[in-house]
């Protein structure tokens, strides 16, 4: 099994449409033994549900904009796991009042929100994984949508927070590079999840999609799983600072 031994922490569940779900079940097949995280009473009874059927993962709250909450986290990752082999952050959110409309109206508060939960938190994270990861060949894998490099209708600030996702992506892998730790992104083309039902016309982005692409088609939940367990694994060894785009070939499309 390509995760034998290995262990991880997944953040961003919330229910099992999640791509952190799908991701997180295909480590476990893999035989990985993981940390799940859950923000708000709501989620916690998804997420706790949903692990029954996983090999008793650890399970802890955390609010990704409270720097104590995610050392907590990492403490008992520490104390519990003994250490970490990958780290999976699958956290974005926007107001949905800044995704109507244009991006030009977008308020102060709006686009720091976004920044900091979608995009300053991968960051905040690795901090204290990167510590965890010591001795071992670390994989960190950061979920983004290709609305951070072109703009796509309704996305807004989630567009902008992507792009910087993005780039934070390469400037930690450049960091963590000597130490062995590894730090990819992947963009999962269009899949229906709880994130993309608060953008205004999704099924009209999937039609598009699934006209345009080279492939022709769209993709689903588990073929993003299997790139996820690429970028996880020791088969991507040579791949860092990395994009993997999972969209049928829609990013390469022009006209």
């Amino acid at each position: 099994m390509l995760l034998d031994g290995k262990k991880g922490v997944v953040f961003g569940i919330a229910n099992k449409r999640s791509l952190a779900w799908v991701i997180a079940r295909r480590t476990v097949e893999e035989g990985a033994s993981l940390a799940l995280t859950y923000q708000g009473e709501r989620i916690e009874d998804n997420v706790r549900e949903l692990a029954e059927s996983l090999n008793d993962p650890l399970i802890m709250p955390c609010d990704v904009t409270r720097d104590d909450e995610i050392e907590a986290v990492f403490t008992q990752i520490k104390e519990k796991m003994g250490g970490l082999d990958f780290m999976v952050h699958a956290v974005a959110a926007a107001r949905r009042e800044e995704l109507d409309g244009e991006f030009v109206n977008t308020s102060r508060d709006g686009y720091l929100f976004a920044q900091e939960v979608s995009s300053y938190s991968l960051t905040a994270m690795t901090r204290y994984a990167a510590p965890l990861m010591a001795g071992r060949p670390g994989s960190i894998l950061a979920l983004t949508y290709l609305g951070g490099e072109r703009v796509i209708p309704h996305y807004n600030v989630m567009g902008v927070a992507k792009a910087a996702l993005d780039m934070s992506v390469r400037y930690l892998a450049a960091d963590l590079g000597p130490q062995g730790i590894r730090v990819n992104a992947l963009s999962a083309g269009p899949i229906k999840t709880l994130s993309s039902a608060g953008i205004k016309g999704f099924s009209r982005i999937l039609d598009h999609m699934k006209d345009r692409a080279p492939l022709r088609r769209n993709v689903d939940q588990a073929e993003v799983a299997d790139a996820a367990l690429f970028l996880l694994s020791n088969m991507s060894r040579g791949v860092t600072g990395e994009t993997l785009h999972v969209d049928s070939g829609y990013h390469i499309v022009g006209m």
